[in-house]
C-alpha cells in the first residue's frame, strides 16, 4: 500500500497528513504557522521539516496558493510579502518565487515523488465527483478557485486577483481580513453576492465551498445560494492528495 504526505499550504498556516490509498489518514493533522518573510529555501526546509514529524510516505502532494504551471511557480499572492497577507511586497521575494521550480526543489528535498498543485485544486480533488462543470471556491485568507469538467482538472484561474468592487480584488473583498472587519453575517452575504455574480461566467453543475472560513457562512445565506452549491470540509485539503494524482488535467 502507497502511503501519501499532503501538506496544504496556507497564508497563515501550513498543515499536513500522511494518507493511505483510501484517503484515510494515518496520522492527526499536524499545523505550524506560516513563517514569514518566506523565502523558497525557507518554504523547503518548512515542508521537510513538518514531514519528518509524520509517518513514513511514498509520496508527497502540495497545495500552495497562487498561479502554478507544471509545479512551476508563476506568482503566489502571499509568499511575496515582508510579513504576510496584506504587508508590503518584498521585490527579492517576487523574484526569488517567480519562475521557481517548486515541485523539483521539494522532490530532491524529500528524496520522493512529488506533486505540487494551487491549493484549491488538491481541495477540489477531495471532493468532486467527475460528472458535469464541478467549481471550487476555498475561503480562507483569500479566494482559492479550481474547476473541474468531468473530473478532468482545467488550467488554473487566479480568479483571486481579479476585480471585483471598490477597486478590491476577490482576495480582499471576501478574504479573511474582511471577515474579522465585517462579521460573519456582513461578510456571508458577500460571500452569496460573489456566488451569484460567478454563476453566469461558470454555468456550473456544482459549486463547493470550502476552506477555513466555508463554515462561518450562515444558514440564511448557504440557503439562498441554491441547492447546487455545497459546503465540504476543510479536510479535504489534506484528503484530496491522494486523488490529485490520479486526476486528468487538461494542461
Amino acid at each position: 500500500m502507497a502511503f501519501t504526505l499532503t501538506i496544504d499550504c496556507g497564508g497563515g498556516g501550513i498543515k499536513g497528513s500522511v494518507l493511505d490509498e483510501a484517503g484515510t489518514m494515518r496520522a492527526q493533522p499536524l499545523r505550524v504557522p506560516t513563517p514569514y518573510p518566506l523565502h523558497p529555501d525557507l518554504f523547503v526546509k518548512t515542508l521537510v521539516q513538518l514531514g519528518e514529524r509524520l509517518p513514513t510516505a511514498d509520496r508527497v502532494t502540495v497545495g500552495m496558493p497562487g498561479m502554478l504551471r507544471h509545479g512551476v511557480v508563476v506568482a503566489t499572492p502571499h509568499y511575496i510579502t515582508r510579513s504576510g497577507p496584506r504587508t508590503r511586497i518584498d521585490p527579492d521575494l517576487v523574484e526569488a518565487w517567480h519562475g521557481f521550480d517548486c515541485r523539483t526543489a521539494l522532490a530532491e528535498a524529500f528524496g520522493l515523488p512529488t506533486l505540487v498543485l494551487n491549493d484549491a485544486e488538491v481541495h477540489g480533488a477531495g471532493v468532486v465527483a467527475g460528472t458535469g462543470c464541478e467549481l471550487m471556491l476555498t475561503l480562507g485568507t483569500g479566494l482559492g478557485c479550481a474547476l473541474f469538467d468531468g473530473g478532468v482538472l482545467a488550467p488554473h484561474l487566479e480568479m483571486s486577483q481579479a476585480p471585483v468592487r471598490w477597486g478590491m480584488s476577490y482576495d480582499t473583498y471576501i478574504g479573511e481580513h474582511e471577515r474579522r472587519r465585517l462579521g460573519d453575517a456582513l461578510w456571508s452575504r458577500r460571500v452569496r453576492n460573489v456566488v451569484d455574480g460567478l454563476r453566469p461566467v461558470f454555468l456550473w453543475d456544482r459549486l463547493y465551498l470550502g476552506g477555513g472560513n466555508s463554515r462561518l457562512i450562515t444558514p440564511t445565506q448557504l440557503a439562498r445560494m441554491g441547492d447546487d452549491v455545497v459546503v465540504v470540509p476543510n479536510t479535504a485539503g489534506i484528503v484530496g492528495g491522494v486523488r490529485a494524482w490520479s486526476l486528468g488535467t487538461a494542461r
